[in-house]
C-alpha cells in the first residue's frame, strides 16, 4: 500500500492476510505510521537519484515544467502519492513491484534541498 498527501508525505507498507480487505486494512493502517517527508522543489525532485531494494534500481531525474510524470507501475503510483509532478524515471534490475516500490522509496530519502544541506553544514561547523 502506497499512502500520500500529494504534499512530500507518503508511506510505504504491505499487508498480508488470508482475505483482501483485512490485507488492504493493515497495508494502509502501516503506511500511515510510517511515513516520511520527501524533499521536494517546485513539482520536481530537487536532484538525480538512484535506489535500489533487493535486485530492483530506479533511477529518478528532475525535470522542467509540463514534462509531467514519466514513470510506470508502482513508481509513478509513489510519486502520485508524493506530489510530485514532473520528473523523470527508468527501472533498472528486478521486475519485481515490491522491489520497484521500494527502490522508488529509497531514492526518494536520499533527495536534499539546499537549504537542508547548507543547514546540516553549519550545524557541524559550530560543534567543531
Amino acid at each position: 500500500m502506497v499512502v500520500g498527501d500529494g504534499k512530500g508525505q507518503i508511506g510505504v507498507n504491505l499487508g498480508k492476510a488470508n482475505e483482501v480487505p483485512e490485507a488492504i486494512r493493515k497495508g494502509t493502517e502501516g503506511a500511515r505510521k510510517h511515513m516520511f517527508k520527501v524533499q521536494i522543489k517546485n513539482d520536481t525532485i530537487p536532484h538525480e537519484a538512484l535506489g535500489g531494494s533487493d535486485g530492483g534500481k530506479v533511477l529518478l531525474r528532475p525535470a522542467t515544467p509540463g514534462t509531467g510524470l514519466i514513470a510506470g507501475g508502482g513508481v509513478r503510483a509513489v510519486l502520485e502519492a508524493a506530489g510530485v509532478h514532473n520528473v523523470l524515471t527508468k527501472s533498472l534490475g528486478s521486475n519485481n513491484h515490491l522491489a520497484v516500490v521500494n527502490a522508488t522509496v529509497d531514492a526518494l530519502k536520499q533527495l536534499r534541498v539546499h537549504a537542508t544541506i547548507k543547514e546540516l553544514r553549519s550545524a557541524t561547523g559550530d560543534a567543531a
